[in-house]
C-alpha cells in the first residue's frame, strides 16, 4: 500500500493505492490521526488507485469520518470502485461516504 497527502485552501487529499487491509492499515494509522489533528474544513479520500480493502480498513476510514465529523469538517470518498465499491455498498457506507 503506498499513500499520500496534500493540502490546499482547507482541503485535505489522501490518496490510497494498492490494498488496505490488516496488514498495511498501522502504516496509516499514524497519518490519519494527524489528519484529523490539522482540523480541515474537508478531507477527500482518493481511492481510484486502491485495489482491496478488507475491515480494518474500512475501520480506518470510518475513524477518520468521525474524527472530521466531530470538528465539524466534513469527508468524502472519490474514485471508489471495484472490490473497494463493493465493500461500501454490502455496508451501506456508499451512502455516507460517496457524494
Amino acid at each position: 500500500m503506498l499513500f499520500s497527502t496534500s493540502a490546499a485552501n482547507d482541503v485535505t487529499v489522501l490518496r490510497i493505492e494498492g490494498e488496505l487491509d490488516a496488514v498495511s492499515v498501522t502504516d496509516i494509522r499514524a497519518s490519519l490521526n494527524t489528519i484529523a489533528e490539522g482540523k480541515p474544513a474537508r478531507v477527500e479520500v482518493d481511492l481510484s488507485a486502491l485495489r482491496l480493502i478488507d475491515s480494518s480498513g474500512v475501520g480506518a476510514i470510518v475513524s477518520l469520518f468521525k474524527a472530521v465529523r466531530a470538528y465539524g469538517g466534513s469527508l468524502t470518498t472519490t474514485g471508489v470502485r471495484g472490490q473497494p465499491l463493493a465493500i461500501f455498498r454490502l455496508l451501506r457506507l456508499d451512502r455516507v461516504l460517496i457524494p
